[in-house]
Parts: C-alpha cells; sequence; structure tokens
C-alpha cells in the first residue's frame, strides 16, 4: 500500500531582503513527509533550518519573500487566505518553538496556555477545554495539577512537555519541532525523544524535527535530510546518513558526535574547521567547497544537485563525487 504524503515541499526558495541587501536564506529546498513518518533536519546554525520550519506556517516576518510550493494535505499554505491559514495553524500542523524556557507566556498559567488553542479554534468549551489541558499533561507525563502552575514553577524539561501538550492540543495531523530537547540534560533529552516516537506512532501523525545533533536525529527519525547554506545536500534513511553518508558535509557531521557503545571504533569526534558561509556572499560552485577535504576543480564550476546514491531506498547526496545510480528496470 503507498504511503500518504502528508507535507510535500517544492522547489521552497526564502529571501530576506530586497535589491542588492537580499539574502537567500532557503534555496530550491524538496522534502516529502507521509502521514506517520518522521523526517529529521539536520545542519549547522545558520544553516536555514528554522527559516525553513517557520516558512512551512507563514510565521516569518513581512521582509521575508517566499516562492514555491508547500503542500500540506494537497493544498498549498502559501496560496491560503488568511482565514484558511488560521484555521490550520495548530489544527491542522503545530510548531514546539526553538527554546520552551522563553515560548511560554511568563504571567498565565500552564493551563490556560494549553487550553488557548482549543478555545481559539472552538474545538471545546471553557471547561471542555481545562479538561483537554489536563488530560494532555498527563499524556506528556505531568501531573494534571501542573495546570495551575506558571512557568517558572517548572523546570526545563517540564516546560518542553507544555509545549508537546500545546502542540497536540488541536490533534494536528503535522507536528515541527524546532531542536526540541535543546538545553536539556541527556536524560531528560532522552524522555522527551521516547515521548515524541511514542505519540508519533500512537496517533498516526507526521513529525518534522530539526537539530545541529545528527545522532539524535538518526536515533529517533525514519529518513534524514542535511542542509547547508540553504539547501539539501543529503537526504535518506536516517541509518544510512549517519552511519554512511555520502556526502562530505555530511559525514563531518556524523563524525563530530561520538558513538556511544561502539567499542570497536572507538573513535573520537572531530570537528569540522571552518565556518559556514554568509548567505549574502557565497562561494561559487559548490557552498562547502571552502571546508571540503574532498573539494576538486569541479567543484567550483557549478553547484552540484541532488543526485541518487542508492535508488532503493532513495539516498540522495548532491556532490560531484557522487555517481548517479540509475532505477533498476522493471522485470518483464
Amino acid at each position: 500500500m503507498s504511503e500518504v504524503t502528508l507535507l510535500d515541499v517544492r522547489d521552497l526558495h526564502v529571501v530576506y531582503g530586497t535589491g542588492e541587501a537580499a539574502v537567500p536564506a532557503v534555496r530550491g529546498i524538496d522534502l516529502r513527509l507521509p502521514a506517520g513518518r518522521k523526517l529529521g533536519l539536520a545542519g549547522e546554525s545558520g544553516c536555514g533550518k528554522s527559516t525553513l520550519a517557520l516558512a512551512l506556517l507563514r510565521l516569518l516576518p513581512r521582509t521575508a519573500r517566499i516562492s514555491g510550493q508547500i503542500l500540506l494535505d494537497g493544498e498549498d499554505v502559501l496560496t491560503m487566505r488568511w482565514g484558511r491559514l488560521r484555521a490550520v495553524r495548530w489544527a491542522g500542523a503545530s510548531v514546539v518553538f526553538q527554546g520552551a524556557m522563553h515560548s511560554l507566556n511568563a504571567v498565565q498559567r500552564i493551563g490556560d496556555q494549553i487550553a488557548e488553542p482549543l478555545l481559539v479554534h472552538r474545538r471545546a468549551t471553557a471547561a471542555g477545554a481545562r479538561a483537554r489541558a489536563a488530560e494532555l499533561l498527563e499524556q506528556v507525563g505531568l501531573p494534571a495539577s501542573r495546570a495551575a502552575a506558571f512557568p517558572h514553577e517548572l523546570s526545563g524539561g517540564q516546560r518542553q512537555r507544555v509545549m508537546i501538550a500545546m502542540a497536540l492540543a488541536c490533534d494536528p495531523r503535522l507536528i515541527i519541532a524546532d531542536e526540541p530537547t535543546t538545553a536539556l540534560d541527556v536524560m531528560i533529552q532522552a524522555q522527551i525523544l521516547r515521548l515524541i516516537g511514542q505519540l508519533v506512532s500512537d496517533q498516526d501523525i507526521g513529525l518534522l524535527m530539526i537539530s545541529h545533533d545528527l545522532a539524535v536525529l538518526a536515533d529517533t527519525c525514519d529518513r534524514l535530510a542535511v542542509m547547508y547554506a540553504g539547501r539539501v545536500v543529503e537526504e535518506g534513511p536516517a541509518g544510512q546518513v549517519y552511519g554512511a553518508a555520502r556526502h562530505p558535509y555530511g559525514r563531518a557531521l556524523s563524525a563530530a558526535f561520538p558513538r556511544i557503545g561502539d567499542m570497536r571504533s572507538r573513535r573520537a569526534p572531530r570537528g569540522l574547521p571552518g565556518d559556514p558561509p554568509d548567505p549574502s556572499a557565497l562561494p561559487a560552485g559548490c557552498a562547502f567547497r571552502p571546508r571540503c577535504p574532498d573539494a576538486v576543480e569541479a567543484c567550483a564550476s557549478a553547484e552540484p544537485v541532488l543526485a541518487e546514491a542508492e535508488a532503493l531506498t532513495g539516498h540522495r547526496a548532491a556532490c560531484v563525487h557522487v555517481v548517479p545510480v540509475p532505477c533498476p528496470s522493471p522485470r518483464a
């Protein structure tokens, strides 16, 4: 049975500013996420991950110009009228924003903040919204009594759970989680990741999870996409991208994290020299070329496109060293 496509991003571009001051933050992104699946998006700070996340629900400032298509259940978010867009936010797709420490209203009680999306979308009465907020708190592993607490009375991990509860309030089809485990210790991080994975499986929703930590994404998601300088430079099954990356940047990200429990390699993490390029002054050809240990003369002539490295699994990489694999011919 074929998978139902929940999110289909086609040739997405995001540019901040105009004229000579224009800065391309996202450059021709194509992504596909089926319902009930988990897609990880990795890359260093400044590569365009959060811009992409905000673009999916048109949450970017007015200075940003967006083009392409963002199909959510077949409906283009970029052409929605304001009333329709407002109905889709929280109900069709929701966001767990980066930094739960600063994403909650400091002067409102937790229960009221969880109930707010339900009231805005008229999913429940005031009493029903309060009851649903208590139910959601228990669903994410917090006692219902915490609904009366203010954000400053909760730990970082508890606030993150509240953000997940808010994201689930209106039963969305898609959750966009932007660095959901930032600033959490490893034990709380593991609990949050298990919780997110279980909720996706139980409710058959789609998850787009964004992080700089390739190891966390590989352990959580079905497929991974690696971004660099506003583009996806590698995409494929999570285990392949993390364990056998075909793009030099994907390999560098993988090497930057220790392999816990891998007693055979005893490999120490290795940092990646240099910094990501300035989006307003990208180098000619491959944007990764100035930092790439495998760069050759051809890398400066044109920016490589994503090519099939593994036809059967859909593993793709944008590198001159990747020889495209032809699709197998169907049997007669």
